[in-house]
Formats: structure tokens, C-alpha cells, sequence
């Protein structure tokens, strides 16, 4: 499909709340394949709307496990436990890496792009990714977690 700009820190679009999907249409399908594209040409493991200008509740994760890329719409965040530090970078801050502490645990209510509703578990790693994903749907940024 189409490599898009990553929007960098600055750009007030990585500070709004994003807006929930109404419904998977074409549109959709083909910004989630323009993000999924992006991200893997930039050496990512997420990415959210908002980082491609994109004012939608939609995200992108894959940590290179069995699961391969997953599709987030209108993530709920359902529970979180635990606690995990690690470094953390994110594709809008490019260059960048601070140790952030996140729940170790999530469990995470969304829509795949079959418009399909999911619950996930996930630990480590995917907890960290679906976190810090999620956070930018709300114009949140990693650097907002360092301490």
C-alpha cells in the first residue's frame, strides 16, 4: 500500500484524544494497511493512528511472537497488574529511548479489522506494547510515564 508520515514529537496531532471508529469500512482497511506498512518499514513493533495523523481509536502491535500483527479498534483496557521497567522508544520520538515502568499484565477488549470483538491477555512485552499504544489514543506520549 503507502508508507505514511510518522508524525514527531511536536506535532500537536500526537496530544489529542483520538475519536472511536464508527465502522470498518475501506477507509479503514486501507489506513490499518498504510499503518501496518509504516510501521514495519520504520522497524517498529506498534503503532497507533495518531502517529500517522490519523484521529481514530486504532493501533497496531507486533513483537514478533506467534501472534504476528494484531489489530486494536476501540481498545478498552479492561485490567492491568503487576509492574515491569524497561527502555521504551516509540516511533515519534525518534532516536529515543527512557526506562518507563508499566503493569507487567493487561487485558485488553477491542475490535479486529473483521470488526470482530476480542479479549486479550497478555504479559511482558505485549502488555508493554499494547500499553503504549493505547496511551497515544489518548495523546499520551512514553516521556509522559518517565520518571
Amino acid at each position: 500500500m503507502a508508507i505514511r508520515n510518522i508524525r514527531v514529537k511536536g506535532d500537536e496531532v500526537l496530544r489529542k484524544k483520538c475519536k472511536p471508529v464508527e465502522a470498518i469500512g475501506k477507509r479503514e482497511m486501507i489506513i490499518l494497511q498504510d499503518m501496518a506498512d509504516t510501521m514495519y518499514k520504520a522497524d517498529g513493533v506498534g503503532i497507533a493512528a495518531p502517529q500517522v495523523g490519523i484521529l481514530k481509536r486504532m493501533f497496531l502491535v507486533d513483537i514478533g511472537d506467534e501472534n504476528g500483527l494484531m489489530v486494536f479498534i476501540n481498545p478498552e483496557i479492561l485490567e492491568v497488574s503487576g509492574s515491569q521497567c524497561g527502555d521504551e522508544g516509540c516511533l515519534s520520538l525518534p532516536g529515543e529511548s527512557h526506562e518507563v515502568e508499566r503493569p507487567n499484565y493487561v487485558k485488553v477488549k477491542a475490535f479486529n479489522e473483521k470488526g470482530e470483538e476480542f479479549i486479550l491477555e497478555g504479559e511482558e512485552l505485549l502488555a508493554r506494547a499494547i500499553l503504549h499504544e493505547n496511551d497515544h489514543l489518548d495523546g499520551i506520549l512514553y516521556i509522559d510515564h518517565v520518571k
